[in-house]
């Protein structure tokens, strides 16, 4: 990789490591419209899943006191079921659809995040329907967070449990996704270079945003991250196009 595509990845990590220390998701989605600005989309997605598997399994174990297991068993067996198709997709599309579709997923994410439905009397399909479209994106996009916290939105789960319970399923969703870009061949050594050498990013990132955390007010910040995310979106389909 070069000098100018390494730097835009660590900014990119910096950033999302930032969002997601305080809000508890959007790392992916952030870092990877980010990077595909001088990184192609599917070396963007093979870095963050790398990436992002430190950052989920280190929130996961940080609030593991508060997870609400049933909810991430649920959703993980959706996401282990999803992710072969996922993979299939990541695979099969070339580079300019897939820049696109992560746009638009993005998109579609903003919106049902903006809903904030309020969904606690529906049944443990919401949790198994949404961890297979998460497990369906994480392979395809590394953006798999949307149908998690949208779920976990509509459970109005407390701040404390939302963080837990969602990093737990990033984190074991990470595990099979890494395995299967390993068996493909997709793990290269940019890739890995360009993860290893962001990690500091990722640490400052992370360590800006937690003392930030407990002073910046949820409806305030929440608003703030859904703007950040429809900004990335246009950029990718933007990208995409031209």
């Amino acid at each position: 990789m070069t000098t100018p595509e390494l730097i835009m990845v660590a900014v990119a990590v910096f950033a999302a490591a930032f969002v997601q220390a305080i809000s508890g998701f959007g790392f992916a989605l952030l870092a990877v419209p980010l990077m595909t600005l001088k990184v192609g989309t599917k070396e963007a997605v093979v870095i963050t899943t790398l990436l992002g598997a430190g950052v989920t399994l280190f929130q996961a174990w940080h609030h593991r006191h508060h997870v609400e297991r049933a909810i991430a068993r649920r959703m993980t067996i959706g996401a282990y079921v999803g992710m072969p198709l996922g993979f299939w997709v990541y695979v099969s599309v070339n580079e300019a659809v897939l820049r696109g579709m992560l746009g638009v997923a993005v998109l579609i994410a903003v919106v049902l995040l903006a809903i904030n439905l309020n969904l606690t009397r529906s049944g443990p399909g919401l949790e198994l329907g949404a961890g297979f479209l998460s497990g369906v994106l994480n392979t395809s996009l590394s953006t798999n967070g949307p149908p998690l916290v949208f779920a976990l939105q509509a459970r109005q789960l407390s701040p404390d449990a939302f963080r837990g319970t969602l990093n737990t399923v990033f984190g074991l969703s990470n595990v099979l996704s890494i395995t299967l870009f390993l068996v493909a061949g997709r793990v290269d050594h940019d890739g890995v270079m360009a993860a290893a050498i962001a990690l500091p990013a990722l640490f400052a990132g992370q360590l800006a945003g937690f003392p930030v955390r407990r002073h910046v007010a949820d409806d305030r910040f929440r608003v703030l991250v859904l703007c950040l995310l429809a900004l990335a979106a246009v950029t990718s389909i933007a990208s995409a196009l031209t």
